[in-house]
């Protein structure tokens, strides 16, 4: 894409996503849409979070035509917010968004400041961005953790996966990715030993610490252990949802089969293309 194209993008976005802001004003106006006036910051969460979750099932499937529209309803979510705010007092949409420009060129000097030394790697932005974030908090007069700010209302498994990541920026990670395999079958055996002598508190425990291990594994591999778990979740459902197919035509059900009877239209069924699906019950 040429400079000439490149700003007429620019001045589309900025003419699109005025119309919207312009839209959400109206709909919250004195003459406005009576659901939309009565919503709040609580009340929006949920709404929030199920776009987010439609964008990243989009992603998944590969299907941009969805994530197009997908991506709209996800800005809207955060119009809408920023529009409550504003008819609070608080902040306006526009202070949200020269809030995260002047962060953005702030944490990139390597890009936008003459002076910052290039960086080659992904690794190395990010540890730059961590510096600069620390730096930012101690001019501010705050004294924050490295793992501050983790939003404790993330899933557990991508939680896991942002506090390896900032623990990994300042220096504290593995080598290799094989010292984390390691790590995960040092773990096996401490939840086999859990399991058979030492009860349901202590296996638990070891199974937190499995997982957190896989999740640090994932990270290392530069996978996003959501995103796997998520096509894991649909490749079994794919797969069980054929397998009860399967015994339907046998004029079946699944509460009728034997565990044997279910295993072998299981194998049949992962051996049928397409596949690209996995079993999460004894492994695939």
């Amino acid at each position: 894409m040429n400079q000439g194209a490149r700003e007429s993008h620019t001045s589309d976005a900025g003419t699109a996503f005025q119309a919207l802001v312009d839209i959400m004003v109206r709909l919250r106006g004195r003459n406005g849409c009576p659901w939309d006036r009565e919503q709040t910051l609580e009340s929006l969460r949920g709404f929030l979070l199920e776009e987010t979750h439609e964008v990243l099932d989009a992603i998944d499937r590969g299907d941009t035509d969805a994530l197009r529209g997908e991506i709209g309803d996800l800005i809207f979510e955060g119009v809408f917010l920023a529009q409550v705010c504003a008819d609070a007092g608080h902040f306006t949409v526009a202070d949200s968004l020269q809030t995260i420009t002047t962060k953005l060129v702030r944490r990139h000097p390597h890009i936008f400041d003459p002076s910052g030394g290039p960086l080659d790697t992904p690794g190395q932005v990010h540890q730059q961005w961590e510096q600069i974030k620390a730096k930012e908090q101690a001019d501010a007069g705050e004294r924050r953790s490295v793992l501050s700010g983790i939003p404790r209302t993330l899933p557990s498994l991508l939680r896991s996966y942002e506090i390896s990541t900032r623990v990994a920026a300042v220096g504290f990670e593995w080598a290799r990715p094989i010292d984390v395999v390691n790590k995960i079958e040092e773990e096996i055996a401490e939840l086999r030993q859990a399991i058979e002598h030492e009860g349901a508190a202590r296996s638990e425990e070891e199974m937190g610490d499995l997982l957190f291990s896989i999740s640090n594994l994932c990270r290392k591999l530069g996978m996003d252990p959501e995103s796997a778990l998520r096509k894991a979740n649909e490749k079994f459902t794919k797969r069980f949802t054929a397998l009860e197919d399967r015994l339907h035509a046998q004029g079946r059900s699944v509460h009728e089969a034997t565990l044997e009877e279910m295993e072998r239209e299981w194998e049949a069924v992962k051996h049928s293309p397409p596949t690209g699906d996995s079993r999460t019950r004894t492994g695939a």
